[in-house]
């Protein structure tokens, strides 16, 4: 139980050295914390993430999701294939007054974000138990974000439905590969690698921001 208790404290350091880097509050630390636990937790089980160690999930997820806060545009936001959450639960604890949605098909982690949301009383996020394609939003929104797609035309493409006319595609990525831009500016789609500061991580992480990802009207 000491080595527990040792472990948590040990993580919660590195975390609020992490917000303080990032300059956010270190009231963020304790809400955190317990979304951390509770994957670690549900982890054991049900192979929710392939980083096992909490301290690097305190890394590799949470300050890594956070470190697109000062990039991401105003409104509601839509995390696609959030998997156990991320980047989308950091993201609606630290900005509690940004409507954040969950969309997610596999079962097992739609049960753990909605223990998560029961848990943290998330009350600005929603979760979608829904494949991609397959969901119609009876409102658009202004940011789709994602860690999970691995090339850019596709997320685009997949996301042209969720969006806004005048919305934003945010793709979390690690070094910039220019070549996934090819046909999208053709396409009339405005792309930039914005670099990403992640405390702790000694590794290349980039935002690739999009707009003009929904066809203008008349366009083809």
């Amino acid at each position: 139980m000491d080595a527990i208790v040792d472990r948590h404290e040990s993580g919660a350091k590195v975390l609020g050295a992490g917000l303080q880097q990032l300059g956010l509050a270190p009231a963020l630390v304790s809400p955190l914390m317990a979304y951390c636990d509770l994957l670690v937790r549900w982890n054991r089980v049900y192979n929710l993430s392939a980083v096992r160690d909490p301290e690097a999930m305190i890394t590799k997820h949470l300050l890594d999701s956070l470190a697109v806060l000062p990039w991401l545009p105003s409104g509601r936001l839509i995390d696609v294939g959030t998997g156990p959450g991320l980047p989308g639960i950091p993201i609606a604890l630290a900005e509690p007054d940004r409507w954040v949605s969950l969309l997610e098909s596999n079962g097992k982690k739609v049960r753990f974000l909605r223990q998560v949301c029961l848990e943290l009383s998330l009350n600005n996020v929603e979760v979608i138990d829904s494949r991609l394609a397959d969901h119609t939003p009876s409102q658009r929104f202004d940011v789709a974000i994602c860690r999970a797609f691995s090339e850019a035309a596709s997320f685009c493409q997949g996301v042209r439905h969720l969006l806004r006319p005048d919305g934003w595609a945010l793709a979390m990525k690690g070094r910039v590969q220019a070549q996934e831009l090819a046909g999208l500016e053709q396409a009339g789609v405005s792309c930039r690698w914005q670099p990403l500061v992640v405390p702790g991580l000694d590794a290349e992480r980039h935002l690739l921001m999009m707009t003009g990802v929904v066809p203008a009207a008349g366009s083809n």
